[in-house]
């Protein structure tokens, strides 16, 4: 996890490991209740929300919620927000 302030904006940066996740699916982890693995149970591993509640704080807030697939597996996620 990073933080820090660019373009006089507060910046957090978090990134973790994980599956490779498609480009193309990246977006849809923003939709509430969406998870790559379907195959697993919601007991203890989430519901999927965890996103789309961040991208709803940092849009009632004004600022950016950016995903990205990495290469080797895992995402990075990038919160913007006016200082």
């Amino acid at each position: 996890m990073t933080t820090g302030v660019e373009a006089g904006r507060a910046v957090l940066r978090v990134s973790n490991s994980g599956p490779v996740i498609p480009p193309e699916r990246v977006d849809t982890l923003l939709q509430p209740f969406q998870r790559l693995e379907t195959g697993r149970r919601a007991m203890g591993d989430g519901l999927g929300l965890g996103l789309s509640i961040v991208a709803a704080i940092a849009e009632a807030h004004h600022g950016t919620l950016e995903l990205s697939a990495l290469p080797d597996g895992g995402l990075e996620v990038t919160v913007t927000l006016p200082r």
